[in-house]
């Protein structure tokens, strides 16, 4: 029974997942943190924003940003890459939007959700409205956000959410958002209850987004957007749904984990000891994150015989049901750019052509090409049952086979992806950040923003940081 007895800084019931996730959160400290997990946090931090600065002059960004500059109106929010400044909230969305933009941003594998676009945005905007924000205070919120939405998502079974179409990271990035800022704001453990009760009562996102809608790009834009003003509305006294994982009516996980058994416990299994941040993966590929196996097949393949269009006859697909529903449908041509991140036979195909999946595999002109869609009817999807046994882990399992013209078969399995099974270092996510920014912004700037980044404890003022990121960049395609 919950006592009725409950002091004004508690949460409602200190032992349950919610309590006991809210109490935590209050008393997190950057020190509690392992090096590797701060390493991880600083280097996720760069990714996001070299996807922020790639994601700000898309079409479908500037489309955005013109809608949401005309309705919010001028404010004093950082726009990143547009040099102009606009409300909290629509920063927010703006900036998260951005990040999402092109399928290049983190994901995490077992709890779905792309974390830089749901925390920088969310931070960013209410950082310019705090006094003076340290890069160490900055970096602890960060990872209290980083922390919080996997393990949201893992009570859900993240992955299955796919399979439900749902957007798992929609659903439960709002947590996110909503811990990154609280912990900014030092709520107390009963602020954050209604922080997180606010966060999980907006949470929303249809998957059917991802065929060809521009929205699939906004949707952690909207979560970024709806867990600051979450705990925004906490800190000013505001209250929110009280242990709004454990309701069993109108509860987060019961109604969204209803037919499927979520597992409360997830939430603050091993909290403090066990850090998500270290399980983030950083995309090598513009692609939805169940295609990278699949893709990782098929240059193993390319490994054992090159790859030539001409001589290949039939590409066959098999994966797991969550990656089969998220990543396959038969495409047919005029195919939006979102289409094809998230299409297995076309992302399969422009890369037999290309050797990779980055920026210009996804351009208009190159989805539209003939050469591509001459490929495309050779490849064959197919949902494998057996990848569907063992645990969300085992559901990134993959076999690729290629026919050529002359017979030849080459056939691969593999567990999981590359970028899944062994974490990238500082210096490779640098690397990637250059790769995607050179170009967009000039090489001093480039740099006073990776530095910054990797040093992010020792600034003074992280408004520094988001001057840098506020002026024009230019457009990834002319």
């Amino acid at each position: 029974m919950i006592s009725s007895i409950q002091k004004a800084n508690e949460p409602t019931d200190p032992t349950g997942p919610t309590g006991i996730l809210c109490n935590w959160l209050a008393a997190f400290e950057l020190d509690q943190t392992s090096a590797i997990a701060r390493e991880c946090a600083r280097a996720l931090t760069l990714d996001g924003i070299a996807c922020a600065i790639v994601g700000a002059r898309l079409p479908w960004s500037v489309t955005a940003a013109n809608i949401v500059q005309k309705f919010e109106g001028l404010g004093d929010r950082t726009i990143v890459g547009w040099g102009t400044r606009t409300s909290a909230p629509g920063a927010a969305l703006l900036n998260g939007t951005f990040i999402q933009g092109f399928e290049l941003d983190d994901y995490h594998p077992l709890a779905p959700l792309h974390s830089t676009s749901l925390v920088l945005p969310a931070l960013w905007a209410a950082i310019e409205g705090q006094p003076m924000v340290s890069g160490r205070q900055f970096l602890e919120a960060a990872m209290a956000g980083y922390e919080v939405g996997p393990r949201v998502g893992k009570a859900l079974h993240g992955i299955e959410m796919l399979s439900r179409g749902w957007h798992s990271g929609a659903v439960f990035g709002t947590h996110s958002a909503a811990a990154a800022v609280g912990k900014l704001l030092k709520l107390d453990a009963a602020r954050f209850e209604d922080a997180l009760g606010l966060a999980g009562t907006q949470s929303a996102g249809l998957m059917a987004a991802q065929y060809e809608a521009m929205c699939k790009r906004m949707h952690h834009g909207f979560a970024a957007r709806n867990g600051l003003y979450a705990a925004m509305l906490a800190e000013g006294g505001y209250t929110g749904i009280k242990r709004v994982f454990e309701r069993e009516y109108g509860g987060f996980l019961s109604t969204f984990g209803e037919g499927h058994e979520p597992d409360a416990s997830q939430i603050c299994k091993d909290l403090g000891q066990h850090w998500e941040v270290e399980h983030i993966v950083i995309k090598p590929y513009a692609a939805m994150g169940g295609i990278h196996s699949p893709l990782d097949a098929l240059f193993d393949v390319n490994r054992q015989r090159a790859l030539k269009a001409e001589e290949v006859a039939r590409i066959e697909v098999d994966v797991s049901h969550p990656v089969y529903h998220h990543g396959w449908w038969t495409p047919t041509r005029p195919l939006t750019p979102v289409g094809a991140q998230m299409n297995i036979g076309y992302c399969l195909a422009v890369a037999v052509l290309d050797g990779t999946a980055m920026m210009r595999q996804f351009a208009p002109a190159r989805i539209d090409s003939d050469d591509v869609w001459a490929l495309i009817p050779k490849i064959e999807v197919r949902h494998e049952p057996a990848f569907d046994v063992g645990g969300a882990a085992q559901r990134f399992q993959c076999r690729v086979a290629v026919t050529f013209t002359d017979g030849e078969r080459i056939e691969v399995l593999r567990q999981t992806s590359r970028a899944m099974a062994a974490r990238q270092s500082t210096d490779e996510v640098a690397e990637k950040y250059r790769s995607l920014t050179d170009g967009l912004i000039d090489r001093s700037r480039q740099q006073q923003i990776e530095q910054m980044v990797r040093c992010i404890e020792e600034v003074d003022d992280i408004r520094d940081l988001l001057a840098l990121l506020s002026p024009v960049v230019k457009p990834v395609f002319d």
